[in-house]
């Protein structure tokens, strides 16, 4: 499967915003963005006037901040949208909701990966188990009621160990529910739009692709 394989930290500076694509290191002083968050590209020149945004390159800003919050590209980005248009409520809701049960992006909120990154990486890599099954598929839909543990590889592994002591200082949000002895969680209700703390505005995605 297509995915971006280009420097993060680039991307954060690009959008003008943090968008902890590098999990602990976006934390510390080494963060490229708090080093330098200029945009990427040929430095300005002095007494240079900085140039208006426009409203559509606004929008279309905050859609490449959402496709690289959750590491997806342009055309499985836009049949996420169309799902949500679909379906019945309001479609940027929707649209955040269906970004947030991708399996890799649960594995992440449970603390089982410090970034998206790392939990797809983790998927990928046979670690995990959906409701008892191994799935090895990032984008796979999860459901209320499914539950997510690691395989045996998985737990054999010296990754779960140190995820499992890191743990304790990780926030869950409350539409998941996780059993640090076990390392295994629950979706236990519907992703919780407000809780996200997404880093883009899902109604001026929804206006940029309603032009």
């Amino acid at each position: 499967m297509a995915r971006y394989t280009g420097a993060v930290c680039r991307l954060c500076r690009r959008y003008g915003d943090k968008l902890y694509l590098k999990g602990e290191r976006c934390m510390g002083p080494k963060c490229a963005f708090e080093r330098r968050p200029s945009p990427p590209g040929q430095a300005k020149r002095f007494g240079m006037r900085r140039r208006r945004v426009s409203d559509r390159a606004l929008q279309l800003q905050h859609k490449q901040r959402a496709r690289a919050s959750y590491g997806i590209l342009e055309k499985q980005f836009r049949r996420y949208y169309k799902d949500a248009m679909r379906r019945a409520g309001v479609t940027g809701d929707t649209l955040v909701r269906l970004l947030e049960g991708r399996l890799d992006n649960v594995v992440y909120r449970l603390g089982f990966a410090d970034s998206r990154a790392q939990a797809r990486q983790i998927v990928r890599h046979g670690h995990i188990a959906l409701n008892g099954r191994l799935t090895d598929i990032p984008s796979c839909a999860t459901k209320v009621g499914d539950e997510i543990t690691w395989t045996d590889k998985g737990k054999r592994t010296e990754l779960v160990k140190i995820m499992q002591e890191t743990m304790q200082g990780k926030e869950i949000p409350d539409w998941l529910g996780v059993d640090a002895a076990t390392m295994s969680g629950r979706v236990i209700a519907q992703p919780d739009v407000a809780q996200v703390g997404a880093k883009f505005d899902p109604a001026v995605i929804v206006e940029f692709y309603s032009r």
